[in-house]
Formats: structure tokens, sequence, C-alpha cells
């Protein structure tokens, strides 16, 4: 059996003073999630792995919060691909930052960070360059 690689995390939007605002936000972000790939085609994004609460009062308080998981076959090994792929969607929502957890069997778990870097604090799509703060984690392998 090949080795099997989790990748998980979170992409946070910033609340707005603006309801009408905050409800704009999360239907663009939501029409960017549905655009993914879907279905047998093997992306490293497909639109299956993603979900988010819509209304306020069903898990959504202030921030959106799209929520992601799959498992891959020792992504680690085209992880370069992988994070390209996700700061290109990264580029096309709204945020403020975003965490993915890598967690290998061989190598443990790294966790990497991105933070939205206009003077607001929250990225709108086509903004400027992203930044990311790898922090490494090792806690053993999955069957460790």
């Amino acid at each position: 059996m090949e080795s099997e690689s989790i990748v998980y995390g979170n992409i946070r939007d910033w609340p707005s003073d603006s309801p009408a605002e905050s409800r704009l936000r999360r239907l663009l972000n939501r029409q960017v999630l549905d655009a993914l790939p879907s279905g047998d085609a093997w992306p490293f994004l497909g639109r299956e792995m993603f979900s988010c609460c819509q209304q306020p009062g069903s898990g959504l308080y202030q921030t959106q919060v799209i929520h992601f998981g799959a498992s891959y076959q020792t992504i680690e090994y085209e992880w370069k691909l992988w994070v390209a792929e996700f700061e290109a969607l990264l580029k096309r929502l709204y945020w403020a930052s975003a965490v993915v957890h890598l967690e290998t069997e061989l190598n443990g778990t790294h966790t990497f960070r991105w933070e939205a870097e206009s003077e607001s604090g929250l990225h709108s799509p086509q903004d400027g360059a992203l930044r990311v703060r790898c922090a490494w984690e090792r806690e053993g392998g999955l069957r460790g």
C-alpha cells in the first residue's frame, strides 16, 4: 500500500461593518469554490474538499470560515504544485488568513500559513503578492 498524506485547514475572511459587504464576499467566495473541478478528474483541489457556512446562525457568526480536507497518495512529492494551485485559489477569494496542515506518514506534520498583506488585513481578488510562513512540526508519522 502506498503512503497516504492528509491535507486540511481553513481560510478565514475578516468581519465587515457592512452586512451587505459581508454577504457579497461570502457569495463571491462560494462562486469561486463552486467553479472548482468536480468528479473523477484528479485535481489537486476539488470542489468536494471545501465547505463553509453561508447563513448567520448556522455556524457563521461574523467571520466566514472555509474549511477543507482531503487525502492523497504521497502529495508531498508534488507539494509545490499543490501550493501553487492553492495560492491561485487564494488570489480569487476574499480572505484575511489561511492555514494548511500537511500530515505525512514518513515526514510528520507541516503547517503553512498565509496572511493578507494589505493595510486593511484583507485580501481581495487580484490583490498583490501572498506571504507564506512555514512552521515545521515533527510529530512522527501517521502510523508511528
